[in-house]
């Protein structure tokens, strides 16, 4: 797996707390930072516990809720984190269905780590953002870093609001707060967890369990898209990056690949030829239709040398290589 190019800097004694370890990029993540820095030197959390023993026993592990405020000081009292990825959030179709958990979650979630960083000391805090901040009037080709910005989504309106409390708490406190917004991420060690890009990770197991796939979004409806190795770069080389390189406070573009759902099944096919989709667009089509279509990401490559490895085909064959692993393991 292609990751982060910059070699482990975290000085010694350094602790690292990850909130939301469970979900998709937080699971990855915390494998990945824990193969950089040591697994004892890596706290995961999540308010769920793992799910299986060698992720349990891999390194320490809380069980927490970032809604519970106490409880979230405790354990950053106990471990004195020195640098926190918080990753936990209601997605954008989940948030759609509860709007007033998704704000909660994501709005007070945030409060409560960054408050508690500004009173422990920790030195970065790393909170991913979304292309879902962009809106129905944003240009949806090429979409600029400063642009337009009026999502029509819960999920959309709250990581808007992150970036910008982000943004003050680093004006204000000093904090040095790092956010990237993530396109759709793809990868194979998680099942999907409620994104409206999230066809694009179900199609690739259906695949490989030889089903056919009901695709919830219109043929052509492009978005842009990203590996999860790549994201685990783009993360840690961003993370790596010198103070005075980060020019953007709020959350920087990031761009990758583009697609739609018809040249993702095309992709497949060259290894499943009988792989058969159908069309039932649902009220994620209408998200889709209000986020950009592809990304400029120059402010991210020119700032910290952001360059992505995974083309739509190169991450074709890797993810189907590694579920069809999977399967025969099973």
């Amino acid at each position: 797996m292609a990751t982060s190019s910059t070699s482990a800097a975290t000085p010694a004694g350094d602790t690292i707390l990850v909130i939301g370890a469970g979900g998709q990029l937080g699971l990855e993540l915390t494998q990945e930072l824990r193969r950089l820095y040591g697994a004892s030197h890596v706290v995961a959390a999540d308010v769920r516990a793992p799910q299986d023993a060698e992720t349990a026993q891999a390194g320490p592990f809380e069980l927490l809720d970032v809604l519970d405020k106490s409880r979230l000081a405790d354990v950053m009292r106990r471990y004195r984190p020195t640098q926190v990825y918080h990753l936990a959030a209601l997605l954008s179709a989940t948030a759609e269905q509860n709007p007033k958990l998704g704000w909660q979650l994501n709005m007070d979630g945030l409060f409560h780590v960054l408050d508690a960083s500004v009173d422990l000391g920790v030195r970065q805090v790393y909170w991913p953002s979304s292309i879902a901040v962009f809106g129905p009037d944003t240009p949806r080709q090429h979409t600029p870093q400063l642009t337009t910005m009026n999502p029509n989504t819960v999920y959309g309106i709250s990581k808007l609001a992150g970036e910008q409390w982000g943004e003050w708490y680093f004006r204000k406190h000093g904090l040095d707060v790092r956010s990237l917004r993530y396109p759709g991420l793809i990868g194979y060690k998680s099942l999907p967890g409620g994104g409206t890009t999230d066809y694009a990770v179900d199609i690739y197991h259906k695949a490989v369990a030889g089903e056919n796939f009901e695709c919830f979004l219109q043929e052509d409806t492009y978005l842009p898209m990203m590996y999860m190795p790549d994201a685990l770069k783009a993360t840690l080389d961003l993370m790596h990056a010198p103070a005075a390189n980060i020019t953007v406070r709020s959350s920087y573009n990031l761009g990758a690949m583009s697609f739609s759902p018809a040249e993702i099944t095309a992709s497949i096919r060259r290894h499943y030829p009988d792989f058969q989709v159908t069309y039932q667009p649902d009220h994620r089509q209408q998200i889709a239709d209000s986020w950009p279509a592809s990304i400029d990401d120059r402010q991210a490559r020119q700032d910290w040398n952001w360059q992505p490895e995974f083309t739509l085909d190169t991450m074709t064959d890797d993810m189907l290589l590694h579920l069809k692993e999977t399967v025969v393991l099973k």
